[in-house]
């Protein structure tokens, strides 16, 4: 059974602390799919993964491209949007090609769509509005995922 860590994020600053936190356990390969309602903070959530790992620019969701590429980090990351996406159009984002790059996180927002070539060891980040912020769920489905999230503080 997957393991789960539920942290409250009571602002931007704390959603931006607890990606850094994340950033800092990721090693390459990693999938992080990001669910949740519009506006519940996943590109915030990216964009405080990014950072930490050294991007010093913009962090916008790509929508409409629906992949963003930040090949100078270490590791590199792909920034997905599937929120567009429709099964159909999978195959012309070459999605597997992003998800066997064994020097990659691949950062997904709406996953849902590719859930069937999502690899079975991954975080989930499941994020909601609250009354006191945000809820962010975390589950660890495999042992490198799992190891990702013990431990420390989020």
């Amino acid at each position: 059974m997957p393991s789960a860590r539920v942290v409250v994020l009571r602002d931007e600053a704390a959603t931006l602390s607890a990606a850094a936190a994340l950033a800092a356990r990721l090693e390459a390969p990693m999938v992080v799919a990001l669910s949740g309602p519009l506006g519940a903070g996943k590109t915030t959530f990216v964009r405080g993964v990014l950072n930490a790992l050294g991007h010093r620019g913009v962090v916008s969701s790509p929508t409409f491209a629906m992949i963003n590429e930040y090949r100078r980090l270490k590791p590199r990351v792909y920034h997905m949007d599937l929120y567009r996406a429709e099964s159909a159009d999978l195959p012309g984002l070459a999605l597997d090609e992003y998800l066997a790059d064994d020097q990659a996180v691949c950062l997904i927002e709406w996953p849902e769509v590719a859930a069937p070539q999502l690899p079975g060891d991954r975080i989930e980040a499941a994020l909601e509005h609250a009354p006191e912020g945000r809820l962010i769920t975390l589950r660890g489905t495999g042992p490198r995922a799992r190891a990702a999230l013990r431990g420390g503080e989020l």
